[in-house]
């Protein structure tokens, strides 16, 4: 299957489970393929044939964009340069949960969140601790006849009930030894962080050159400025006044700044933030709903207040 058809489907499948979801970044460089939201639930995806491509640059940038607009990043992809990836299974590239389509259809379509995850090592599942607590001593059983009966050591049978990780094949000898669940699912939509690989949420990029007038200009009118690296947009700008978000890009108005200002309309829409391009000259106030403002407009400004009305004025307001 060829990599559009792939990201043509994995479209499908969300807008069937209810999300609305943006056009895609046809645009290079990108570091996600389309943003879905369904109700609180924002998605930035990736969708890759062999997520073996997805490289910790973009790894990177995803995590970024997932804390600055409150969204979870993922990727969608069938394999790596080794196997297929398994169905059920979260796998993690550079911090980013990595579904196959299926583990996707499961979570998004059905309802079904994944309960095994991938680790060094092999495959994980985590213990619902308070529950195998509960049935231990219901059984009268102490920390040690479980440990004995597991073949392991008290220590980390107590560890098991703290919420550690264990293997897929000591649940299984759990649940079949208490006839029950005891295994808690992996939370994909709050970015799987109570099992991933990953460090916090990496620092912002410098600015390019060409990038610093406009973070100076946007800081010193009360925006919180995270600049962005292969995004279609050069910044997501916080207004620390109404808390709202403004993707914002700036280039001469070509065609391709045209483009980039489309895409940076559908995605604005579907993550709730408004989308202002800065170019040298404009015939137009807007394109799809991103603003324009040009650059001598923008220079001429001196008061905080007023650009940020004026951002507010050419962006579309958020849904």
């Amino acid at each position: 299957m060829s990599r559009s058809a792939l990201v043509g489907n994995v479209t499908a499948m969300l807008e069937d489970a209810g999300f609305t979801v943006s056009d895609r970044c046809a645009i290079r460089p990108k570091s996600f393929d389309v943003a879905a939201r369904r109700g609180r639930d924002l998605l930035l995806l990736k969708v890759l044939a062999n997520v073996d491509a997805f490289d910790g640059a973009t790894g990177l940038e995803m995590r970024r964009l997932g804390e600055y607009l409150n969204a979870t990043p993922v990727v969608v992809g069938l394999r790596t340069r080794d196997e297929e990836l398994e169905p059920g299974v979260v796998y993690f590239r550079h911090g980013v949960p990595v579904l196959s389509p299926d583990t996707a259809m499961e979570l998004f379509v059905e309802g079904m969140s994944p309960l095994i995850y991938a680790a060094p090592g092999g495959l994980y599942v985590t213990i619902d601790g308070d529950v195998l607590r509960d049935e231990r001593e219901e059984r009268g059983w102490s920390l040690g006849r479980l440990a004995k009966e597991l073949g392991v050591s008290r220590r980390t049978v107590s560890k098991y009930e703290d919420g550690m990780n264990a293997s897929v094949e000591v649940a299984l000898e759990l649940e079949d030894m208490f006839e029950g669940d005891l295994t808690s699912p992996v939370d994909v939509l709050d970015g799987a962080d109570e099992v991933r690989e990953g460090d916090p949420t990496p620092d912002d990029p410098e600015p390019e050159d060409d990038d610093e007038r406009i973070v100076t200009v946007l800081t010193r009118a009360g925006f919180e400025v995270h600049p962005t690296v292969r995004a279609p947009f050069k910044t997501v700008s916080e207004d620390n006044d109404s808390e709202e978000n403004v993707l914002t890009g700036h280039s001469a108005f070509t065609k391709a700044a045209e483009k980039r200002a489309r895409i940076m309309s559908s995605i604005g829409e579907v993550a709730q933030t408004r989308s202002v391009y800065f170019v040298d000259e404009a015939k137009r106030e807007s394109v799809d709903g991103t603003g324009l403002v040009e650059r001598e407009e923008l220079e001429d400004i001196d008061d905080p207040d007023e650009l940020r009305e004026l951002i507010r004025e050419r962006g579309k307001n958020p849904a």
